[in-house]
């Protein structure tokens, strides 16, 4: 893990039905103002925003493949991969019952290795499930902290309940709004920074999309993870409210936390993830390497996530795919 500045770690350490849907979901009326439970999808609804993918939107995303092109858009996690303080992985290699060269008894002398992982979920790229983060130990459609929240899994709102993300993808390259290679650590991205990138980058966020912000920090995991780690830019509350506005599922950028670190104001951390996840059950991507998608100037793409079934989960290591 990188190290990580004294002053961020302790505002930092503040915080803390997979089945195809066949119809266009029609929610209810939004809560009145200040109101954010019961869901507009139902007081039982447990997979928010994602109820309003359905095959036609896969269909339309579908139709953006014309050249074949596939985009990793995970990096590589292993000991050294800075996350959020005290998170941590680690994978380590064995070989069962075959030491100083032993084979497994056998005329073939078969030989083979396993692997063991340890470590938190929530390091390098990630998705947060509504079970990550609340308000006053309240989550997304009212669900307290007391109900659901157990030390072997919590009970709803599970990575395992987060139905597949195959959807239209778009990119918004802050970079090329503000003209440099890369943004700056605490710098902010409000909505009319968004609304301005997307105009005159000809980008159009439809219903049902998956948003990913590129600031080019992803680029410092590489050559200097220990900065990657202390900071970063993002979108600030009003940006969060915006994008969940516009009816997104998922929203997502090259940085660690979305939001910009250090906070604006260090009383108020963490307010997009709630906006976000607990107020409109939009999911929240970590870590996505969209160094190519930007380099080749895409807009629009189709994007793939197939997360882990980790039952009880609240966040998930995950690889998606985006094709053009």
């Amino acid at each position: 893990m990188g190290p990580f500045g004294k002053a961020a770690r302790a505002a930092l350490m503040l915080a803390p039905l997979v089945a195809p849907l066949t119809a266009l979901a029609q929610p209810a009326a939004a809560p009145q103002p200040g109101q954010w439970h019961p869901s507009r999808y139902g007081a039982g609804d447990q997979i928010g925003a994602m109820n309003l993918l359905n095959p036609q939107k896969v269909l339309e995303a579908a139709r953006l493949v014309q050249r074949g092109q596939v985009y990793r858009l995970g990096v590589p996690v292993g000991r050294e991969t800075p996350a959020f303080p005290p998170r941590s992985a680690a994978v380590t290699v064995m070989m069962p019952d075959q030491f100083e060269g032993a084979t497994v008894p056998s005329e073939n002398r078969m030989s083979y290795a396993d692997d063991m992982f340890t470590g938190w979920l929530g390091v390098g790229s990630q998705i947060d499930s509504f079970a990550h983060l609340g308000i006053d130990n309240v989550f997304y459609n009212g669900n307290h902290a007391r109900d659901f929240m157990r030390t072997t899994g919590v009970t709803r709102l599970g990575i395992e309940g987060i139905p597949p993300m195959v959807t239209r993808g778009v990119l918004v390259d802050m970079t090329r709004a503000r003209n440099k290679p890369m943004l700056e650590e605490g710098e902010i991205i409000t909505a009319d920074d968004l609304r301005a990138a997307m105009r005159d980058q000809g980008v159009e966020v439809r219903q049902g999309d998956v948003v990913l912000i590129h600031t080019g920090w992803v680029e410092l995991l590489e050559r200097d993870p220990a900065r990657f780690g202390k900071g970063e830019p993002g979108i600030d509350n009003g940006a969060a409210e915006f994008l969940a506005g516009l009816g997104i599922v998922a929203v997502g950028a090259d940085t660690w936390g979305v939001e910009a670190v250090p906070f604006q104001n260090p009383n108020r951390i963490w307010e997009g993830h709630q906006t976000l996840l607990a107020k409109n059950g939009v999911h929240i991507l970590e870590v996505m390497d969209t160094r190519a998608l930007a380099r080749d100037g895409a807009r629009e793409f189709l994007f793939v996530l197939g997360q882990p079934l980790l039952r009880g989960a609240v966040q998930a290591i995950i690889n998606p795919i985006a094709i053009r």
